[in-house]
């Protein structure tokens, strides 16, 4: 029996790479922490736009955001308007195996990027529109930001305390998600692509990827006709379940998800009189009692410090965090012993962290590069995939 060599599962797929900001390079770097080659096209001079986004004091020269999503790719410059890099563009669009994109609809087709335009030179590529709002339909060409996408999806509105106005998540995760749901699409299209030669087109909706990961209380709506309530940091099923201030001054997170946690609970705050309590002794009993609940809990965390109700609710075996802020959260001894965090060396901004990908798997990882510098893999990419030299293709 012969041993087979393992290589990384996306090794020898080609992807031309025209995506920008964070959706599209979010979904693309996916790939390539698979083991595709990942070649990113940008604008000669200015390139992706996350490259000049969010430069910060100290960091003014460093193009530290982009450098956050777009790790083990390479990065070619083309003028999509002028003839003759448009003609190379399509040269390495017949040898891709994929392509992604993520301009408006009405920009693709201008710059000659639409599907039609692609499938037509290389009908065996997987194809995939990211955009909004999609390829089609009444918000097709409206133009969309992460805040935006997740005020459209509904997910602003079960945000924020009940008190105060609907709020958007703190990070980009509108993005995040229509770049993961893109990146499973097109491995899942590509296998069948592999099968049969012959492509597909995918398109994308950001506010659709929004939507689908919105979890069972969408369920009160397709269902019910119930508009979910805005709870905060409360859960409206669970009780106790929130925030909590502890005598540091540090706020703490725990659930008694169901009624075997609840003794589990009342041990580790020193309570064990409550497991029995008429008042409280069920959960339907503790929702119906939850702000009295709520106080008596918020009351007994605030005498000890947050390290200490760490300790007491491991011990108990009952859900329970810090609240951290981003160092905390890298900084926790199980991210760093799981090796989260990857360092690499960098031609412009020397030694750089990102934070990886987050599984870990049998299967060998590809090797990790930095970012790309703006153009920086032309030579290679072109003698690579067409066998030619700049000046070769220019001829």
């Amino acid at each position: 029996m012969t041993d087979t060599v393992q290589r990384p599962p996306l090794s020898g797929v080609r992807v031309l790479d025209f995506t920008h900001v964070i959706a599209g390079p979010y979904c693309t770097m996916m790939l390539a922490d698979m083991g595709a080659d990942v070649v990113k096209v940008e604008r000669p001079g200015a390139g992706d736009d996350l490259r000049h986004i969010g430069r910060y004091p100290g960091r003014e020269e460093h193009e530290d955001y982009f450098n956050t999503v777009n790790r083990r790719k390479r990065s070619i410059t083309l003028e999509l308007s002028n003839p003759a890099d448009r003609d190379l563009c399509y040269k390495l669009v017949e040898q891709a195996d994929v392509v992604v994109q993520n301009f408006g609809p009405k920009t693709a087709e201008k710059l000659g990027l639409g599907a039609d335009a692609i499938r037509a030179r290389n009908p065996r590529v997987v194809y995939c529109a990211m955009s909004g709002f999609g390829q089609w339909g009444p918000l097709r060409d409206r133009l969309a930001m992460d805040s935006i996408i997740q005020a459209h999806s509904g997910i602003m509105s079960v945000t924020g305390d009940p008190e105060g106005g609907p709020m958007s998540v703190g990070s980009p995760v509108a993005d995040v998600i229509s770049g993961m749901f893109s990146a499973y699409a097109i491995v899942c299209t590509l296998m069948e692509a592999k099968r049969t030669g012959v492509g597909a087109s995918l398109d994308v909706s950001m506010l659709e990827s929004m939507i689908a990961v919105l979890g069972p209380r969408m369920g009160e709506t397709l269902q019910g006709g119930r508009q979910p309530d805005r709870v905060g940091n409360e859960n409206p099923m669970r009780v106790p379940a929130g925030t909590f201030k502890a005598s540091d001054g540090k706020f703490v997170a725990l659930m008694s998800h169901d009624q075997s946690q609840w003794p589990r609970l009342c041990r580790a705050l020193g309570h064990p009189e409550w497991i029995d309590d008429p008042r409280y002794d069920t959960l339907s009993k503790r929702v119906k009692n939850r702000d009295e609940v709520h106080g008596m809990v918020a009351d007994v965390i605030a005498s000890r410090s947050s390290a200490e109700w760490d300790e007491r609710f491991a011990v108990e075996r009952v859900p329970f965090a810090p609240v951290n802020d981003y160092h905390d959260a890298l900084s926790n001894a199980h991210v760093v012993a799981r090796g989260l965090v990857l360092e690499v060396e960098h031609e412009k901004s020397g030694r750089i962290k990102v934070v990886g990908p987050p599984w870990k798997s049998t299967v060998p990882a590809p090797a990790l590069t930095p970012p790309p510098v703006l153009g920086s893999d032309r030579e290679e990419v072109l003698r690579e995939w067409l066998g030619v030299t700049s000046e070769a293709a220019r001829a």
